[in-house]
């Protein structure tokens, strides 16, 4: 995992130099992130609000929005694990580490969800 964020900041680091370039400007990284992270969110928030807009006219739509949310915070929360691994030198930072978290809970939820369509079946055949 080291590895992949070395790539990932040396990406980043060529991208700041090729979008100074391109604009003609040196701009400091303060103003490089505003302008980067600006045009990034509104990209994603307009992508967001489009998917979440169809996800809100879909039957048990509070649950996707619940396990999308909650799915976007163990990514973050994986990640974080294994940077303080790496930071505190008390595990290894591994990929590998982060996917397996991340499938631990897609799993949990999995079985959550079958034994929620379950008894949701149970509950309309007793209602009928």
């Amino acid at each position: 995992m080291k590895e992949a964020i070395l790539v990932l900041v040396d990406i980043i680091n060529n991208l700041h130099d090729i979008i100074a370039a391109t604009f003609g400007m040196d701009m400091t990284d303060k103003q490089l992130h505003f302008w980067i992270f600006g045009i990034l969110g509104m990209i994603t928030f307009l992508f967001v609000y489009i998917v979440f807009k169809i996800i809100s006219k879909m039957k048990w739509s509070i649950a996707i929005f619940a396990f999308l949310y909650s799915f976007t915070v163990m990514v973050v929360l994986a990640f974080a694990v294994e940077i303080q691994q790496a930071y505190t030198q008390r595990g290894n930072m591994e990929f590998a580490d982060a996917v397996m978290g991340l499938w631990g809970f897609i799993v949990f939820f999995a079985v959550y969800a079958v034994i929620g369509i379950i008894g949701y079946f149970i509950y309309q055949a007793f209602k009928k």
